[in-house]
């Protein structure tokens, strides 16, 4: 059996201890927006958080970059990776770090496709919905014309947004709030895109699967068939020559004189 790479060991060993930064990174993003109000210790705790989980995820990239066979091919590859790692001073892009943990998990979890592309699925939608929320909501909260102001207005802004259906009644003022709602966008139609294909290749194969049983049944009823017409065929063949090999043969049957009973032919 071939043995896995240094760099598939790494990332099967760290898979659970990233998905927990993810986790924990995931939390000290949101806090310092929903709680605006809280202490100003825990904003610097949620801060450092961020700091030390940034700093776990470029070790990790850095590592993995290392035990890469070819460094050329690995980077053009993660390049998600690497863009959460070199720009983390940037907040929306502070996002990207949380997504790319996500995306990484999910190349490393061993699962079938169809359960791996619904789990993609599932996660972005939610993932979107949530952080895209917090991000419109740190940028717009403070804006002097915004109209999101807490948290429901900026879910229900995202849901909207990403569903591309666009009531109206919330929108992003800021040239930053705009930025995010096109990535919305986009990620909503190509969410749906994948949705969809996903529901009519999962019907596509289910039809292929019954036209292979009923394919299977057809030659079992045809192979059938042709049994029997071999099976009557052959007992009609005996049945015609039953009376000629039922006497004998070249010995002619008795003949019945009228009115009395059968005289045999005299034996020679």
């Amino acid at each position: 059996m071939k043995q896995p790479s240094p760099q598939a060991r790494w990332e099967r060993r760290t898979q659970t201890p990233l998905l927990v930064l993810a986790l924990g990174f995931a939390v000290a993003y949101a806090v310092p927006i929903v709680l605006p109000d809280a202490s100003p210790a825990v904003h610097a705790a949620c801060k450092h958080a961020e700091w030390v989980v940034w700093a776990a995820f470029a070790a990790d990239y850095l590592m993995r970059l290392g035990l890469a066979h070819s460094k050329r091919a690995f980077v053009r590859s993660h390049w998600l990776d690497l863009a959460a790692v070199v720009l983390p001073m940037i907040q929306p892009l502070r996002l990207l770090r949380v997504v790319s943990t996500l995306m990484l998990v999910g190349r490393r979890a061993r699962m079938a496709p169809q359960i791996r592309l619904t789990t993609y699925v599932a996660g972005s939608v939610v993932g979107l919905l949530m952080f895209g929320s917090l991000a419109v909501l740190s940028v717009e909260r403070d804006a002097p014309d915004g109209n999101i102001k807490n948290l429901g207005d900026a879910l229900w802004w995202s849901v909207t947004t990403m569903t591309t259906v666009g009531y109206g009644d919330h929108s992003p003022t800021t040239g930053l709030g705009r930025l995010l709602a096109v990535g919305l966008m986009l990620s909503g139609i190509a969410l749906l895109g994948v949705v969809t294909a996903n529901i009519a290749a999962w019907f596509i194969s289910r039809f292929e699967r019954d036209d292979l049983v009923e394919l299977a049944q057809t030659a079992a009823i045809t192979e059938l068939t042709a049994e029997v017409r071999a099976l009557r065929a052959e007992v009609a063949r005996l049945g015609g020559a039953a009376p000629a090999g039922a006497t004998g043969a070249g010995v002619p049957a008795p003949v019945a004189p009228e009115g009395g009973a059968a005289v045999s032919a005299p034996t020679p």
